[in-house]
């Protein structure tokens, strides 16, 4: 989550429901876009060409790609860059980690994920 850059996350998440739609993978599984300062995109950042998505925004996308999944698949989330981490099957859980997401998104304040993300030191 966050590589299409801020305000572009739905439509990639659109984008990446309708792929998976069509393939049909048993497993989907999402990460938080971390970014280093010794790495490309980081310059990309300093030099203008390339804006990174808020936290939050970063949850809208995952809630996104789940609301416009039609299909029966595993969906996780369990790397480390991921401040909230879950593994639930799709469809019987998707309104229940819909939810969650929506807490989330609604009561986790932008700074103590920013912080999480900042704060994590390996991958």
């Amino acid at each position: 989550m966050g590589i299409s850059g801020a305000g572009q996350g739905e439509i990639s998440a659109k984008a990446t429901a309708d792929v998976c739609n069509r393939l049909h993978p048993s497993l989907i599984g999402v990460n938080m876009l971390t970014i280093y300062p010794d790495s490309e995109l980081y310059q990309e950042i300093q030099h203008g060409r390339w804006e990174e998505e808020r936290e939050i925004e970063k949850y809208r996308e995952i809630r996104t790609l789940l609301k416009h999944l039609e299909i029966p698949t595993q969906f996780a989330a369990l790397g480390a860059s991921n401040a909230f981490q879950f593994h639930r099957d799709l469809p019987k859980d998707k309104e229940a980690l819909i939810k969650a997401l929506d807490k989330i998104i609604e009561t986790v304040k932008e700074e103590d994920l920013r912080e999480y993300r900042v704060n994590l030191n390996h991958l």
